[in-house]
């Protein structure tokens, strides 16, 4: 039996078994996909105290010895489902069935769709959620990317420097993201931003070939060719095997304070999974400390 059961090897789940395995207490992780998270799409982070500059891949990846060094077991296994019983918790995975005192879930967001006809039809084929995963595939082309926040504003300044040209699609006229790199895109000569608008239709067979807008207040449409679309709207938490033992809100985010506690005693939560008003690095960081510390003083 895991003192420690932590779900999702991001930088909540991470720092979660490093303050665990610190605290006397062994921690099992158990990793759906693979370790890091969103952050190991972020070609560079710059905002993250006592690191100047590091990609996202290289800090996933130091957090990742550092927990396994530390002595956390890190295992790549989907849960399935997570039951209370008389000694603790039982996990149940796509492979195996683990039995621990607490549970720590730090699951994370995935990326939320535009919800258009032909999107998933077309994911590979002009539609990708990652400009840093295929936005080389574009080098020299015409492509879109669709949100307002950071995600979007990182992902659009990354394809400018590959692309011939770049569209930033955004249904408002202001943004999520930090005023200071939304700066550093206007001051790039081959953004053109598209705002007030939605996205309405994917065109083209097989391949997308252009996207349609509506202007939110004129209701004009305007078809702009491009040879991808990059969806950077936001993202979903994946809290739907965990109900039974966590309480959702609306949309589907453990509701839990500052201090990481769920409705179950012995059930904690770290990261962008659970309701919160900031998600960045540094919060996912935060939360994984004091999920980790609140697990350690439960079991005692």
């Amino acid at each position: 039996m895991a003192d420690i059961i932590i779900v999702g090897a991001g930088t909540a789940g991470l720092t979660a078994a490093i303050y665990a395995v610190r605290g006397g207490k062994s921690a099992l992780v158990l990793e759906a996909v693979t370790y890091g998270g969103q952050i190991v799409n972020t070609p560079e982070i710059e905002n993250y105290p006592g690191l100047y500059k590091v990609s996202g891949f290289d800090y996933a990846t130091k957090l990742y010895e550092q927990a396994v060094d530390l002595g956390a077991d890190i295992r790549f296994e989907t849960v399935k489902r997570i039951e209370k019983d008389e000694n603790g918790f039982k996990v149940t995975t796509d492979q195996d069935v683990h039995e621990g005192k607490a549970v720590i879930l730090a699951t994370g967001a995935k990326n939320r769709p535009l919800g258009v006809a032909r999107e998933q039809e077309l994911v590979g084929r002009g539609i990708s959620y990652c400009a840093t995963c295929d936005g080389m595939f574009y080098r020299g082309k015409v492509t879109a990317v669709a949100g307002g926040g950071n995600t979007a504003i990182e992902d659009a300044q990354y394809l400018a420097d590959l692309c011939d040209k770049v569209y930033l699609i955004h249904r408002r006229d202001s943004f999520r993201a930090d005023v200071k790199e939304v700066e550093k895109l206007k001051a790039k000569g081959n953004v053109e931003f598209v705002l007030n608008a939605n996205v309405t239709e994917l065109v083209g067979e097989p391949k997308l070939s252009a996207v349609r807008v509506e202007d939110k207040f004129t209701k004009e449409v305007r078809e702009i060719p491009v040879d991808g679309l990059f969806v950077a709207i936001g993202q979903m938490p994946a809290n739907e095997a965990f109900t039974n033992v966590a309480l959702v809100d609306e949309k589907g985010y453990i509701v839990s304070g500052e201090n990481c506690l769920t409705n179950t005693p012995g059930v904690f939560t770290a990261g962008d999974c659970r309701t919160k008003e900031v998600r960045q690095l540094t919060t996912a960081a935060s939360d994984g400390a004091v999920a980790a510390l609140a697990a350690l003083k439960f079991i005692g």
